[in-house]
């Protein structure tokens, strides 16, 4: 937390004035004589740390257990729902031969890109030094975290006879089987597994000197025993901040190449086959540029409200959300420029089934899914070229949500079309 502000302090405008009830402050003008400030309003670093400790530190109000009652009571119908799938089996969800694959292939791909926002933010971002990912790298590390574990669940629990799932784990076991390390199936687990671990780690590195802002802050003793742990004995000495700055390089290019494997081996589970629509070989940057694009948009969901609700509209201000906005715009154009492709080299390949793969995507049974995909993804972020546009709050939340609805919707189609 010290190192965050120690980062931001120099930025900070003290002509900006206003405190939580003062209008928001629009910090998005350029100016090539000065440097926009990051954090507005009369904040130093005493005032950030407390507003930003105080969410973990003061009470819950009654919203927010109205909130977590309701997201709890959702997670609760996970624990109805995977022994309901156990014990039927995965014909509840309509997959059959030859269709082996259905809604779990889809969340389990939905869910990788939705985890891929976090360590392009905190990863790619501070190699380039880019100062503004400072406000919203944490949460987005959080996000990645619970996406990977959402997306972990789905290769376990749609392999039908769940009890076995370990048996894509290459262990030494009586039978003497090996896992088919030609199988994506096994890519998954090793490219998902790879990626948890160095994003938790990555996560957890970063978060070192914040636990022990919160331990040097606790006053019941409880909260300063278990921050006191987390935080390793850190008491912010130089050569802990050498040593610190040293390895939280070296993760970060680490994670790096994992934004780019990650989500390229998971293409490769559609690549490697030979069915119609999902042989090509744009599927890896395709998928890429997908996973930053949502991923994008559910930070972008989950800030716009966390702002307004925990009073943190100087610390998250306009300028981290037109930036968000921004590299949503561009990956949404990367997204629409693979569908044309796609479109493009089946016509060119000369390929009847390959051809007719895509038409009937478009114009047949799912066309209302594909329509919606291209509506969502392709033409809804155009609506940011408009700098009034993506400096409206209620304007980025629809537009994530849209978004979020239209990446879920193009994994349905690739996967149920083909």
């Amino acid at each position: 937390m010290k190192r965050l502000l120690e980062t931001l302090s120099p930025i900070v405008r003290p002509e900006l004035t206003g405190g939580a009830e003062s209008p928001e402050i629009d910090n998005t003008a350029y100016s090539p004589d000065s440097r926009t400030p990051l954090i507005t309003g009369d904040n130093d670093n005493t005032t950030i740390t407390d507003k930003v400790c105080g969410i973990v530190e003061n009470k819950p109000t009654i919203g927010w257990w109205g909130f977590f009652l309701l997201a709890f009571s959702v997670l609760g119908l996970l624990g109805v729902f995977i022994p309901f799938l156990i014990f039927w089996g995965v014909g509840t969800w309509g997959v059959n031969n030859p269709v082996g694959w259905g809604y779990a292939i889809v969340n389990f791909v939905f869910w990788v890109g939705i985890g891929h926002a976090g360590t392009l933010i905190s990863a790619i971002l501070f190699l380039f030094r880019q100062k503004w990912r400072t406000s919203i790298n944490r949460a987005a590390e959080a996000m990645t975290i619970f996406a990977v574990i959402c997306a972990g669940m789905f290769p376990g629990i749609h392999v039908g006879r769940a009890w076995f799932a370990y048996w894509m784990f290459p262990l030494p076991n009586q039978m003497e089987l090996w896992p088919n390390f030609r199988s994506p199936l096994v890519w998954d687990v090793f490219a998902v597994g790879t990626y948890f671990t160095v994003s938790l780690l990555f996560w957890y590195m970063g978060m070192i000197p914040d636990l022990a802002t919160l331990r040097d802050r606790a006053k019941h003793a409880v909260r300063k025993v278990v921050y006191g742990a987390l935080s390793l004995g850190w008491t912010g000495s130089n050569r802990q901040w050498h040593v610190y700055e040293r390895s939280y390089l070296l993760l970060a290019a680490l994670a790096t190449p994992l934004v780019l494997s990650v989500h390229s081996v998971v293409s490769f589970d559609f690549a490697v086959s030979q069915i119609p629509g999902w042989h090509t070989t744009i599927f890896p940057p395709y998928f890429v540029a997908g996973a930053i694009f949502s991923g994008f948009a559910m930070v972008m969901t989950l800030l716009v409200p966390a702002r307004q609700f925990f009073g943190l509209k100087d610390v998250i201000t306009l300028k981290h959300l037109e930036n968000m906005n921004k590299i949503i715009m561009l990956t949404g154009m990367l997204v629409g420029y693979a569908y044309s492709q796609e479109f493009f080299m089946a016509w060119y390949g000369g390929v009847k089934v390959e051809k007719f793969a895509f038409i009937n995507r478009a114009f047949g049974q799912y066309a209302w899914a594909y329509w919606i995909m291209v509506s969502c993804n392709v033409l809804s972020p155009q609506i940011f070229w408009f700098k009034k546009m993506r400096t409206n709050i209620w304007v980025m939340f629809v537009v994530s949500i849209f978004v979020n609805i239209g990446m879920w919707f193009e994994r349905f189609v690739i996967t149920v079309t083909s």
